[in-house]
């Protein structure tokens, strides 16, 4: 079954998080997306945790259903093949500061001469408008231009803080996948593209003070900013006997539900701050207060217990580990341990459930370093009629010198290079070369006079020579020239 983007072509010129989760969102739901990444990759590849070089836990959690292309837009004629790529595009999404992509030749009016009905999104820091324009931005800039920080201090021990997940960079991203869908619609009907920017700070203002503008909404203003109840220093997880425990009681059902559940039943009626959800507000303070030392009476789970019987909403306080063990999300299978091509066993999260035609699959999982180059220039080579054009790939190798903290064994070389031969001969049967590099330094280079040759300066010819000859001349493995004892 096709995602409901099925046929629509992303090109993602996105870095680290908030580009990169929105094409992702777009790719779940269908899109074929591009990313195309400089030469040394996007830096969130070396973000965290991770078993090889450039595919970090960050980087696999943002750019599944993928292909990644590697360009060096400074050159021109990576910059004539993005051109190329992009007249075969729906969707170009971007998240440097339109400045840096108008030193790049990339703006709206240059790409739209290439594509007319290219959809052009761009997110990033600051509206256009303002003073703010070319200034950079990051989570942290934005939470605190925002005053998040300062609503924390309030509300907390006075120490203003960032919250610790890249909200800002999150919220953004569904706002981007938003304005992309909604361009799209308006380009079905009118075959026209168009620019769409989507600045950080100018997204998530609404977002701040949708409540906490509150008595500044009105000309002269009708009170102070500010919503109490989210201002309130006791909404937090209650103390229990032996933990904590999340609930909201909101609702006049919900309170005269709470004080029979605590055989109180008529101190709903005699208190006037109970009263009405205005008196409520106003009290907040005092009645969480009062909440509060009400559950400390109780453990966590005879609350829990409780609340579900009154039909009052309730949850458990999850930490980092438990949530990961959430039985709600074991049942509905969100977690699921996947195999990736070059990184093995890895957790991975569903894409968003709940669609009865078109739901977002898992089709690809996050490439590796210009892992899709070759088959997306050939695609762009067949677009535009040039299948005849002979194709070499001029610089192939894995370095194998042990003093450099990434190398790969000469036995891991072999394994590579043979491997990655095989490979191109059953998928590129258009490749006319592949060549290795380099036979051999003359003198040593960089402090590494052998690392990713076949023969060392003082000519001894290693393992990956003879694996290569053999391959060569059309060797099965127990032909091999060379002894598998000297190449571990």
């Amino acid at each position: 079954m096709s995602g409901a983007l099925d046929g629509v072509r992303v090109v993602d010129l996105t870095t680290v998080l908030m580009g990169p989760f929105a094409t992702q969102m777009l790719g779940d739901l269908g899109a074929d997306v591009i990313k195309v990444e400089p030469p040394a990759g996007d830096s969130s590849r070396m973000l965290g945790p991770q078993r090889h070089a450039g595919m970090s836990a960050s980087f696999l959690h943002t750019n599944r259903n993928k292909r990644s292309l590697v360009l060096d837009l400074k050159q021109p004629a990576a910059h004539a093949a993005l051109l190329k790529l992009v007249a075969t595009a729906d969707v170009l999404v971007y998240n440097v500061r339109p400045q840096a992509m108008a030193r790049l030749g990339l703006t709206f009016e240059a790409l739209s001469a290439v594509n007319p009905r290219l959809v052009y999104v761009g997110c990033f820091g600051y509206g256009q408008d303002g003073p703010y324009a070319a200034k950079p931005a990051y989570d942290d800039l934005i939470q605190g231009a925002l005053g998040l920080p300062s609503l924390v201090a309030q509300v907390g021990d006075g120490v203003p803080r960032y919250v610790p997940i890249a909200m800002i960079d999150r919220t953004v991203c569904v706002a981007t996948v938003s304005a992309v869908c909604a361009a799209l619609y308006r380009r079905e009907k009118t075959g026209v593209g168009q620019a769409v920017d989507v600045p950080m700070f100018e997204t998530m203002v609404p977002f701040m003070l949708g409540e906490h503008l509150a008595g500044w909404t009105f000309e002269p203003p009708q009170g102070e900013p500010g919503y109490p109840r989210l201002l309130a220093r006791d909404r937090k997880p209650f103390p229990t006997r032996d933990g904590y425990v999340c609930t909201l009681i909101y609702t006049d059902q919900h309170w005269r539900r709470f004080f029979e559940m605590i055989g109180r039943p008529d101190d709903f009626a005699r208190d006037p701050r109970l009263a009405t959800f205005a008196t409520r507000t106003t009290n907040i303070e005092a009645i969480y207060a009062m909440v509060a030392d009400i559950l400390r009476t109780r453990t966590t789970a005879e609350w829990l217990a409780l609340f579900e019987r009154a039909d009052i909403p309730a949850m458990p306080l999850n930490t980092l580990d438990s949530l990961v063990a959430d039985p709600h999300l074991a049942a509905s299978g969100f977690f699921r341990l996947a195999e990736h091509p070059s990184e093995g066993a890895y957790r991975q999260m569903v894409p968003t459930p709940g669609w009865s035609e078109s739901p977002p699959s898992l089709r690809r999982h996050a490439p590796r370093l210009g892992e899709h180059s070759a088959e997306l220039l050939r695609d762009v080579m067949l677009r535009y009629d040039d299948a005849e054009t002979p194709v070499f790939i001029t610089e192939t190798g894995w370095n194998d010198h042990a003093r450099w903290t990434k190398a790969v064994t000469p036995a891991q070389r072999v394994e590579y290079t043979l491997g990655g031969f095989a490979w191109a001969d059953s998928n590129w049967p258009w490749l006319e070369e592949l060549c290795l590099w380099v036979l051999r330094y003359p003198a040593p280079t960089y402090n590494y006079p052998d690392n990713f040759t076949l023969i060392t300066p003082d000519f001894q010819l290693k393992p990956i020579y003879y694996a290569v000859q053999g391959y060569a001349r059309g060797f099965s493995d127990d032909e091999a020239l060379w002894p598998p004892a000297s190449a571990e």
